[in-house]
């Protein structure tokens, strides 16, 4: 079904749709030996694979196909951000898949999903997540922000992918303060217990093409300015 939903958002949007999935398939054709990581489907191999592009100041990882990896546990502390599912992205990292998800386990302790970091909340840190066909699932901030994704000062950008069914209090499934972008993806069936079910902008810009943004408790969006709301 999830991949179902997915490609019907392409088709929906016409020739952009067809040129997201090409431009994926020739990303992965184009980069050369050292420069793109495979990464099996399992949630140290992903892990993993973040640490390491994290250190090595950025990387591409091609994420296997058609396969969802169940985080069980948070590997970042995440500072004041609460814990994250994966460890916290401070470099560029670009993340391609296909029908791909990552997800925390139902049985997991709460911890959102992905927390990207920028030099205006962490000043060593430049982080710039680029996801292609990925969905973000599951994600639970408690009391903190951004379910899904936080993304604290650096820059989020999601094509063919989304992010459905987390929690946080702003922003159950994204919160941004910085840079977001989402062309031909969904933000669905996200809750918060306090504002920005869908996405909560405190700051900085929010761009959505041929995005969904529908289903979320309270409402999809917010910001800290109403009239600036994104959707």
């Amino acid at each position: 079904m999830r991949a179902i939903n997915i490609f019907r958002i392409l088709a929906g949007c016409g020739a952009v749709g067809g040129l997201l999935l090409t431009a994926a398939a020739a990303h992965a054709d184009a980069v050369g030996p050292g420069q793109a990581v495979a990464v099996p489907c399992s949630e140290s191999a992903l892990v993993n694979a973040v640490d390491e592009a994290n250190a090595a100041g950025g990387g591409d990882l091609i994420l296997a196909p058609f396969c969802t990896y169940i985080l069980t546990g948070a590997h970042s502390a995440g500072g004041s951000g609460g814990p994250a599912g994966l460890p916290n992205i401070t470099t560029p990292i670009t993340m391609t898949g296909l029908a791909t998800e990552i997800t925390r386990a139902s049985y997991a302790p709460s911890f959102r999903i992905i927390e990207v970091d920028g030099p205006s909340q962490f000043p060593l840190a430049h982080g710039q997540l680029t996801l292609g066909m990925v969905t973000i699932s599951n994600g639970d901030a408690a009391l903190g922000v951004g379910g899904g994704i936080a993304n604290l000062g650096g820059s989020v950008t999601v094509t063919g992918g989304g992010v459905t069914n987390s929690r946080a209090s702003y922003g159950g499934g994204i919160y941004t303060d910085s840079t977001l972008t989402m062309t031909a993806s969904s933000v669905t069936g996200n809750t918060a217990s306090v504002n920005g079910g869908g996405i909560y902008r405190n700051a900085g810009s929010t761009t959505l093409l041929a995005t969904i943004v529908a289903g979320n408790t309270p409402n999809n969006c917010a910001a800290t300015t109403p009239s600036t709301a994104p959707c």
